[in-house]
């Protein structure tokens, strides 16, 4: 049977057995030149391998497939991240460099991307993780594992029913199911807008099946985030936040300095930060902090110094971070502060300089998720905040000084793992939030390569839960490289090598041997306690907890 062109292209690399970037781009020019043609898109390469292997012309090899994935990145940390938005709602606070459009949350504009395709779904969240579920399938990656990003305001101020049944209906995707529209009340997008007056009873029983059922659905949501203000946070709040399997909260942090968020009008100050942070540590959770650089009142050496504090005071110290140079839009207040010429954004080169001296101080536990916010570079009127790639500058320009960020992000495996390369078990601990935090990974000798990870917590007087009293808390366990199907195994990924099992046995023997704690408590995504369960964990409440032998 004659082949097509990409078919040609498939069976070239098969046969030269190299499947580096080098190589896959190599025989793209050779071949297009011999025909005249421009390069052959992944998405159509990508359908010619699955029709070879149909046709048992070739096998299966997941080394060619993690090659020819498109945006490959989207599945190297080891799960695919989906973003759903949450309808407009009115937001408490009145920061002035937050801009306000109509018909979308505060703070988001209607043309970035993520919003684009909430709009699209009319804020539906079943037809947002639908639809972004089989994007990602159709360009090849493996959806076994799903992380849930609730963005679009504050989460906390949103109706509790609204909460409630946005979150169901995200299970219900992840699981293929669905109530029909008649029961749940919604017959067109716009009664989606009525959705708070459904009883929290009714849509609650609904999703603790829900959550059951994922257990072993095809999509596992092994975490879900929400954004929310530190103002907002009590252990009300955070009982909340476990039942509806909430295990990572995004904090809007943006200064810890008091002055400058008085002046940008943010509405709560350092001491709220401290306290909700502990709450969450206290209570298992991941801790991601959102900063801003370039507020009004900050200056390049005060912004600088607000990182090195972050670190250094042991009432911070997040787990994960995002640090977003404030773009200034015209339809926010500090706009007209800029007309006045009160106001200056930095300059590229200003803001490259400073990210690099913020870079340089991130310590080896802590994961800078973002470095810039997903805003069209037209929508924002002057600074650096308009250059896109502003992380990717970064880390060239530290590299070619011989310095490097040693966060976690920068020195995930992705698609560089080698089943043969030797890995050590590090560990460090510091003191974060009134508690010992005791941070194991497996990487390389010179700390470059970061296999996998865990957080253990041990808390003094947690007040949290009776439940986590005299228990060691881990708050993550997350192994990187392209992500594999669950109760696969693959060459070019660390996953299920058994790291994550080491790591959780060194974690018990942690907490029994130097803390003389009587259990561990896992804040475990729902798509994960079947994980769990095998290493001899039962669910308890909302966490899956092990009572370590005397």
């Amino acid at each position: 049977m004659e082949l097509n062109e990409s078919e040609n292209l498939i069976l070239k690399l098969v046969e030269d057995g190299d499947f580096s970037d080098r190589a896959f781009l190599k025989t793209q020019r050779i071949l297009s030149k011999q025909n005249k043609h421009q390069f052959i898109t992944n998405d159509i390469l990508l359908e010619a391998y699955h029709n070879l292997i149909n046709r048992e012309i070739i096998k299966p090899n997941s080394l060619l497939a993690n090659l020819l994935k498109l945006k490959n990145t989207r599945s190297l940390s080891g799960i695919v991240v989906v973003s759903v938005l949450t309808k407009p709602f009115p937001c408490p606070g009145k920061c002035i460099y937050c801009p306000s459009e109509k018909d979308v949350p505060k703070s988001y504009l209607a043309n970035e991307p993520a919003v684009m395709r909430a709009l699209s779904c009319h804020f539906d969240p079943y037809l947002q993780v639908e639809a972004r579920l089989k994007a990602l399938e159709a360009v090849g990656h493996l959806t076994d594992k799903v992380n849930i990003r609730i963005i679009g305001g504050t989460w906390s101020y949103y109706p509790k029913s609204y909460q409630t049944w946005f979150v169901r209906r995200i299970f219900e995707a992840a699981n293929n199911q669905s109530l029909k529209q008649s029961e749940i009340g919604l017959n067109s997008p716009k009664e989606l807008q009525k959705v708070s007056s459904l009883t929290a009873e009714k849509t609650g029983k609904r999703l603790e099946e829900l959550q059951l059922v994922n257990e072993t659905a095809k999509h596992r949501i092994v975490e879900i985030s929400v954004e929310t203000r530190q103002d907002y946070i009590d252990l009300a709040e955070i009982i909340r936040l476990r039942k509806l399997g909430v295990t990572k909260v995004e904090l809007g942090v943006q200064s810890i300095y008091d002055d400058v968020l008085k002046l940008n009008n943010r509405g709560n100050n350092t001491t709220d930060t401290a306290a909700a942070t502990k709450l969450l540590k206290d209570a298992g959770f991941k801790v991601s902090y959102q900063m801003m650089l370039n507020l009004p009142g900050a200056n390049l050496e005060r912004d600088a110094q607000m990182f090195r504090e972050l670190f250094d005071d042991e009432r911070f110290k997040p787990d994960h971070l995002k640090i977003y140079p404030l773009a200034l839009i015209k339809t926010t207040p500090l706009y007209q502060m800029y007309e006045r010429n009160e106001y200056n954004p930095y300059t590229t080169e200003e803001l490259v300089s400073l990210l690099k001296s913020v870079k340089s101080v991130i310590p080896y536990y802590c994961r800078v998720e973002r470095v810039i916010r997903d805003i069209p570079a037209g929508e924002i009127v002057e600074g650096g905040a308009k250059v896109s790639n502003l992380r990717q500058i970064v880390t060239e320009k530290l590299i070619a000084e011989g310095r490097a960020c040693h966060c976690v992000r920068c020195r995930e495996i992705k698609s560089e793992f080698e089943a043969t390369e030797g890995t050590i078990l590090f560990r460090e601990d510091y003191i974060g939030s009134g508690g010992k935090e005791i941070f194991l990974s497996y990487e390389n000798k010179s700390r470059t390569k970061l296999y996998s990870m865990l957080r253990l917590r041990i808390s003094g007087n947690n007040k949290s839960s009776a439940l986590l009293e005299n228990a060691g808390l881990i708050r993550e366990i997350h192994t990187y490289g392209p992500q594999v199907g669950i109760g696969k195994y693959s060459e070019i990924s660390a996953q299920h090598q058994g790291y994550g099992k080491k790591l959780i046995l060194e974690a018990e023997r942690i907490a029994k041997e130097e803390f003389d704690c009587d259990k561990v408590a896992v804040i475990a995504g729902v798509g994960v306690r079947g994980y769990f369960r095998k290493l001899g964990y039962s669910l308890v409440e909302t966490y899956m907890i092990k009572k370590l032998k005397s």
